[in-house]
């Protein structure tokens, strides 16, 4: 096989069916994303559309800045530019370590797209195959079975894959017959790693029993994919039903009612657009049980990543909250407060109170008397009837006049406070944190 012209081919086939849009290459470093690089290069017709480079430092590693400067170097002898940027990977998040570096390089991607730009990826007909059979192996449907999708929108450009069809093989004699200079990520022999087992350990004893086995795997991808597209006509019209704008929470019955086909796929849905994980079928299921919980109990369905919350009938869902509030009372004079669950206080419009209040969080016992009404109120009826969320009773701001409570976030103020603000001219307004 002629790995220049098989290449070289569908690069340039690619371009031609989708000749819109500026060219930016995911560039590693890694050989495959090398070879990319460099076939793109020799194009003039890649080079017409402003072909450039974009190289994500997660610094994991102690030898990062130096593959960085190697991606700058290698991209300046071809004579393009290749922009670095630093990824800020977040560990505390109970994902692991492998996605939340993909989460935090797919910011960065998104980022830093010109609007319409394509960001052209090495991925091949191994890691589609790779892919596919790690999501069947953790029980995925067709949305997950139909692999990775060969473009999809991110930020404001596109993210591409031309070469889902073309073998790891390719790519690799590619580089090796034009002596191309390579990044080698040792993490990627770290065979614990369950795609590195798949890659090293597994699919070699398939592929010698089953030697077409990648484009078996692959083609039963695309089936799925398109099974896939079809069922999200159906549920992305049962999700604009379900959902609320307001609260971005979901119908729980609703939800329920639909056949496990439509089901998962929007929970899936619903959750990535909140930056949130999607569940196992274990804590799908889990879901599915608890929304039937009865009134006055609060199920909480937590894994690493993300947690829904049952309650009044819908689904709710939220980042995990890492540290508990600071009891800690912060002064308050109207400027813009962060709050310690990533929430905020304003005063809306924008004005100065003509003394310092104190922020503080709920310990219990706490009482108010709202204006207007004859009767002083605990905070736990008060929440229960205002239709507070359980778990954003702990972080609402409680606002002190020395040692007298006089509101309660927005939502009760006493006659103190009423007459407080409208001095001042503004009224608070509480933004709470996911």
């Amino acid at each position: 096989m002629n790995s220049d012209a098989t290449l070289l081919d569908t690069l340039q086939q690619a371009l031609r069916e989708h000749p819109e849009g500026q060219l930016c290459v995911a560039f590693s470093g890694g050989p495959d994303s090398t070879a990319v690089l460099h076939a793109l290069a020799h194009m003039p017709e890649a080079r017409a559309r402003g072909l450039r480079a974009l190289h994500v430092d997660h610094g994991l590693h102690a030898e990062s800045a130096r593959w960085s400067a190697h991606c700058r170097a290698f991209s300046a002898a071809l004579g393009l530019t290749c922009d670095v940027y630093m990824a800020k990977v977040d560990r505390s998040g109970g994902i692991g370590l492998e996605a939340a570096a993909r989460h935090a390089r797919y910011e960065i991607f998104a980022a830093h797209l010109h609007a319409n730009e394509r960001l052209v990826f090495g991925h091949h007909q191994d890691d589609q195959m790779e892919t596919v059979l790690l999501k069947l192996l953790r029980g995925a449907g067709p949305e997950g079975l139909g692999g990775m999708r060969s473009e999809r929108p991110l930020g404001e450009g596109i993210a591409w894959r031309p070469l889902l069809n073309v073998p790891r093989r390719v790519l690799r004699d590619y580089a090796d017959a034009h002596d191309l200079a390579c990044i080698h990520d040792p993490s990627n022999d770290d065979r614990q790693l369950a795609r590195n087992h798949l890659r090293h350990e597994v699919i070699p004893l398939l592929t010698s029993h089953w030697p077409h086995a990648a484009i078996s795997v692959t083609h039963s991808a695309m089936l799925c994919r398109a099974a896939a597209d079809t069922l999200q006509q159906d549920w992305l019209v049962a999700f604009e039903m379900l959902r609320d704008d307001t609260t971005n929470s979901l119908n729980a019955p609703g939800w329920l009612a639909l056949p496990p086909a439509l089901r998962d796929p929007l929970l899936a849905h619903w959750l990535h657009a909140q930056g949130l994980t999607a569940p196992t079928t274990a804590q799908r299921q889990q879901i599915e049980r608890q929304c039937t919980a009865q009134e006055g109990q609060l199920p909480c369905i937590q894994w690493p990543g993300a947690e829904v919350h049952v309650w009044k009938n819908r689904l709710w869902a939220l980042t995990p909250r890492r540290t508990a509030p600071t009891q800690n009372a912060l002064p308050w004079q109207g400027e813009s407060l962060s709050l310690p669950d990533g929430g905020s206080l304003t005063l809306k419009p924008h004005a100065q109170l003509p003394l310092a209040l104190s922020v503080r969080w709920r310990s219990g016992g706490e009482r108010i008397k709202p204006a207007g009404d004859h009767h002083t109120r605990d905070l736990r009826s008060l929440f229960q009837t205002g239709a507070i969320p359980p778990w954003r009773r702990d972080v609402c701001p409680l606002l002190y006049e020395g040692d007298e409570l006089i509101a309660v976030a927005d939502r009760w103020l006493t006659a103190r406070a009423e007459t407080l603000f409208r001095e001042a001219g503004g009224r608070p307004h509480w933004r709470p944190g996911r």
